[in-house]
């Protein structure tokens, strides 16, 4: 702000740079110049400014010569004021000028500030208006005394006019709508598709950009951090009085400020129950509007598809903060490790895997792994990259650790790759995450590099919309839910398709009725390829391999007496579903049925939602209405076909039996009658 006096007047420039680079004063012109003043469109005579034109204020004279340089291509800004007792005091003259008027000075350069060489839009452009204040018979009003439009650059067209920055405005409508949009994780991108929509604008044509809304969502952001922190443990508090089962840990530094915070959901607990068995700790994303890590607990449901366990936010990620994160997590889920986890590969992770959960099995996840090839060997590699990624592929997949170790020998020789240290890293580690030495412990199918773009649009859709740090875990939880109900309806596609049975044996049949189709779909393709299989009775097992080879092949062992079976190649242990070598041998042994235990629990087609409720509900009444909807549901399915009615039937019978085995207290029968009548 800068000033100057003239007499008694008081001039203030409303843009410092203004003062140096334009000239308007009293002397300026007065009149229109006919033959030279541009217009980009035929505007009506009363649309445009003329001398003596009155307005009552000021701000009606700015509005009003807004709204002309709109339709004629251009925008306006304020240039200076003038008064005798300052500005908003004794105000008696006011000049408004194109956007484009003036000259930016010459920043002076700065050795220990790095400088942002923007093209600056303004040319000096002289067109004007000014205003006067005049006062007769005690009424003030605003006349034009001075108006030029000349303009030494083109003007915009309507459609480019409107981007503009003068022009661009977000209602506080549209604010709110678009945090709101923001909660839920959506792109912007998406935002702007569906303001579109609502408001039956065609694309493009809504009164702001892409870059308008970002920009909003940026300055949400730029908060002080100790405040968003207490705004984060705020919503955490205000959730768990909503939801008592929601659960959160956090720590303090002694400076009392948040360090790490971690949260799951109930839904996620529940789930954890039932599928934690496998679970992928990413830790290969930021909170980009925050700098800050985080870290997504997921795993694979019984239809194959991501569920969420648990997200944890930490200040930094050291050894220190990743065993805390293990530590809470483990807290949230009653203290129950899972089998195996898959990380990327990263020491301090190992290491605090290594204290704080020291009987599950570490890997590391394939697909973070693959992520990193392009930066690591195309340039190596050339035009062969594709060549050796797909030979890469076929040595992870071996089942044999001795068919590995040669192949890789043969692939570092053939590709040149015998001094790359990304080889020899990978080689160091292949223990970790080269599947012919994973085999022998369970990880669900999370091991497939294609189950990882399933995983990352599930983060991504709350990762794309950042807004406030407090918003971050309802933004989460939307994001969950709406997982959950895809799910749910992915679920119910899957059961509403008719199941193609391929070989006709009773064990397919069977298993079809016990297994959701995911699961089914795996077990099918082992059944299939089982009849390409011969199996020789040894003393003690079976040795099975292809009817084409003559060597090779694999050892089972089968005691039909306990109904236990398996296999070297530990498909069943690696996977939960039986292999082909199993299943030729069961069916050379006459068993029509797979038995119970190999038919896992986590892949059968239980109703996940009833089947948390029933664990977690305490209520004995609740219970009872819960097995009775299970009851219907069996009864149902059962009845559609013979075969599934004679499975039914049988099962059911040794189910009363083992039921009726069991104690019941006097207590509890007069409890149950009392319920039971209320049902």
């Amino acid at each position: 702000m800068m000033s100057e006096e003239a007499g008694q007047m008081l001039v203030v420039y409303d843009d410092p740079s203004d003062q140096r680079s334009l000239s308007l004063d009293d002397t300026s012109s007065t009149e229109e110049s006919p033959d030279e003043t541009r217009l980009s469109l035929e505007t009506p005579n009363d649309v445009i400014p003329y001398i003596g034109q009155r307005f009552a204020t000021h701000d009606e004279g700015y509005e009003f010569y807004s709204e002309f340089a709109k339709r004629c291509g251009f925008s306006i800004r304020r240039h200076r004021t003038e008064g005798k007792d300052g500005v908003g005091k004794g105000l008696t003259r006011r000049y408004f000028v194109c956007h484009r008027a003036g000259n930016t000075p010459v920043k002076t350069s700065n050795e220990n500030k790095p400088q942002r060489n923007r093209k600056s839009s303004r040319c000096g452009c002289q067109a004007y208006m000014r205003i006067s204040k005049v006062t007769e018979l005690g009424a003030p009003e605003w006349r034009v005394t001075g108006f030029d439009n000349h303009h030494n650059h083109e003007l915009l067209e309507p459609n480019q006019v409107r981007f503009l920055p003068a022009y661009r405005t977000i209602s506080d409508t549209d604010k709110s709508r678009i945090l709101m949009f923001a909660k839920t994780g959506i792109s912007v991108q998406q935002m702007m598709r569906l303001m579109e929509l609502e408001k039956c604008v065609e694309p493009g044509y809504l009164p702001f950009t892409e870059k308008d809304v970002r920009n909003l969502l940026q300055s949400f952001r730029k908060l002080d951090p100790e405040d968003e922190s207490v705004d984060l443990l705020r919503m955490c508090r205000n959730i768990k009085e909503k939801d008592p089962n929601f659960k959160f840990e956090y720590t303090l530094d002694s400076d009392n400020r948040l360090e790490n915070i971690a949260w799951s959901y109930a839904s996620s607990i529940q789930s954890y129950e039932i599928f934690g068995d496998a679970v992928v700790f990413d830790t290969t994303h930021r909170l980009t509007a925050f700098d800050l890590p985080l870290g997504i607990w997921v795993g694979m449901n019984n239809y194959g598809m991501p569920c969420f366990f648990g997200c944890v936010i930490s200040r930094e990620e050291n050894s220190r903060s990743l065993s805390w994160a293990l530590k809470a997590f483990l807290g949230f889920m009653n203290g129950k490790a899972p089998q195996t986890i898959l990380t990327d590969q990263n020491l301090c992770l190992k290491d605090a895997i290594a204290k704080e959960m020291p009987s599950t099995k570490h890997a590391l996840c394939i697909w973070m792994i693959v992520a990193k090839f392009p930066s690591w060997f195309n340039a190596v590699l050339g035009e062969r990259y594709n060549e050796w990624k797909a030979e890469f592929y076929r040595l992870y997949n071996l089942e044999s650790i001795e068919d590995f170790e040669l192949g890789w020998r043969d692939m570092v020789n053939i590709f040149g790759l015998l001094t790359n240290r990304h080889i020899a890293n990978l080689h160091a580690l292949r223990n970790l995450w080269a599947l012919p030495y994973l085999r022998s412990h369970f990880f669900a199918g999370m091991t497939a590099a294609g189950l990882s773009k399933s995983i990352n649009a599930f983060i991504q859709r709350f990762l794309s919309a950042q807004t406030r740090l407090a918003h971050f875990v309802e933004q989460v939880a939307v994001a969950v839910d709406f997982k959950d109900q895809a799910a749910e309806q992915q679920t119910m596609q899957q059961n509403l398709q008719n199941i193609s049975l391929k070989t006709g044996a009773p064990m397919e049949s069977h298993a079809a009725t016990v297994l959701t189709p995911y699961a089914f779909s795996k077990l099918q393709e082992q059944l299939v390829l089982a009849a390409h299989y011969a199996s020789f009775q040894l003393d003690d097992g079976f040795h099975v391999r292809h009817h084409t080879k003559h060597v090779g092949g694999r050892k089972v062992y089968w005691d039909p007496r306990e109904g236990i079976i398996s296999c070297s190649c530990n498909q069943f242990e690696f996977s939960g579903i039986l292999c082909r070598h199993a299943l030729r041998v069961l069916s050379t042994g006459n068993c029509f049925q797979i038995p119970e235990r190999y038919l896992p629990m986590r892949w059968r087609r239980i109703n996940t939602s009833s089947a948390k409720l029933l664990h977690s509900s305490n209520d004995h009444g609740e219970r009872i209405q819960l097995l009775q909807n299970m009851v219907s549901s069996l009864i149902t399915e059962s009845a559609k076909s013979k075969e599934r009615l004679d499975i039914a039937t049988e099962q059911v019978s040794i189910l009363l039996s083992r039921i009726r085995d069991q104690p019941v207290p006097p207590q509890v029968i007069r409890d149950f009658t009392s319920i039971y009548r209320k049902l």
